[in-house]
């Protein structure tokens, strides 16, 4: 089987740099986008950092007011709304440079996307390296955005590599050289390992993947299970056969609000999930649109999310089923609740064209 050449596409710090291309001032100073809640003041979390003010520590999640404590010895720290109907526009055109790129291209999210080069570069990663450094070219010229890029024989090494030389950068792995170039990478640093799992790894005294490769699939099973043992095992050898797969962006309708106060009390959420249901539904039908999967979001009293969602057994566009469907999942969800709720918000996604005779029978 020839050999795939894949490459993972991800923006830096992306909706602060958004903000630098609309404001040029901004780029010599620390900027944080924030998703400010309802409540007014600085309440709210921290969506994105440019990379000077994360020198200061600031990242994504952290509350606004945590924020502005770390740069308040910085006087020209600069905070902004979000603004994600101007961020979809820049995403749109980037997306539109990679896809002429790409032989098949995947859209992960606004800022980053996963392009198999292998007929266009010949299966030559010296010809893939080219084209990855144009196409950074290309959307730093039209977008005056950087970007960095992995290039690797899957998606998996790719995304590591993509994050390896940040921001700006370009790191090219071929098939002989993966299992030396994620030897000395931290096991976090493999997608999908997260804290909990790196401490129980950590416990073992396996802080780097060369480390991990010594436990066998046997003692991984005990620990995981199947299925996120096989991941792991192979992770840390750099396998991945998943391919490269179409997928456009996926449309979904979605609202989220603050609540009057933090709580976990299933009839205080009940009557914000009322109003909720009624406000995605009337964008639904505005649109034209029928949905066949419905969900819930908390954002818990530490800024953490939790998410619940069914698909439904056919498409509907009816408001009584959205909120019975809603309501059940709030009930599921607050079971082994232990925070409080501060944020409840409602989605709706699988979205289908409302018409003809199917869509009534399903509306009634």
């Amino acid at each position: 089987m020839t050999e795939r050449i894949v490459l993972h596409v991800d923006f830096d710090y992306f909706f602060a740099q958004c903000e630098e291309i609309r404001n040029s001032n901004l780029r010599t100073k620390p900027i944080a986008v924030c998703i400010f809640s309802d409540r007014g003041g600085d309440s709210g979390a921290i969506a994105t950092a440019n990379y000077i003010a994360r020198k200061y520590g600031v990242k994504s999640g952290m509350p606004i007011k945590f924020a502005k404590a770390r740069l308040k010895q910085m006087a020209d720290a600069v905070f902004l709304p979000a603004d994600f109907s101007y961020y979809s526009d820049i995403s749109e055109k980037a997306m539109d440079i990679m896809k002429n790129h790409a032989d098949i291209f995947e859209y992960v999210g606004k800022d980053e996307a996963y392009l198999d080069v292998s007929k266009r570069t010949q299966n030559s990663f010296k010809n893939a390296s080219h084209l990855a450094q144009q196409l950074k070219n290309q959307i730093r010229q039209e977008i005056k955005m950087t970007c960095s890029v992995g290039v690797s024989p899957n998606k998996l090494v790719s995304k590591i590599a993509s994050n390896h030389k940040k921001p700006d950068g370009l790191t090219v792995i071929e098939a002989q050289n993966v299992e030396s170039f994620l030897g000395p990478l931290k096991v976090s640093d493999i997608p999908g390992i997260g804290k909990v799992t790196e401490e129980k790894f950590h416990e073992m005294n396996l802080s780097t993947i060369e480390e991990l490769r010594k436990v066998d699939i046997f003692t991984l099973n005990k620990m995981f299970g199947r299925k996120i043992s096989l991941y792991i095992y192979n992770a840390a050898r750099g396998i991945d056969d998943e391919p490269v797969a179409a997928r456009q962006p996926t449309i979904q309708y979605s609202r989220i609000v603050t609540l009057k106060e933090d709580s976990k009390n299933l009839d205080f959420l009940a009557n914000s999930l009322e109003e909720i249901c009624a406000d995605v539904h009337e964008t639904a039908v505005k649109n034209k649109k029928m949905f066949k999967s419905v969900g819930i979001q908390f954002v818990q009293s530490d800024l953490s999310s939790k998410t619940k969602s069914r698909m439904l057994k056919n498409p509907t566009v009816s408001l009584d089923e959205l909120k019975k469907t809603a309501y059940q999942l709030l009930e599921e969800a607050l079971i082994d609740q232990t925070l409080n709720v501060r944020r409840l918000g409602v989605k709706i996604s699988e979205l289908s064209d409302l018409q003809g005779q199917s869509s009534l029978t399903n509306f009634f």
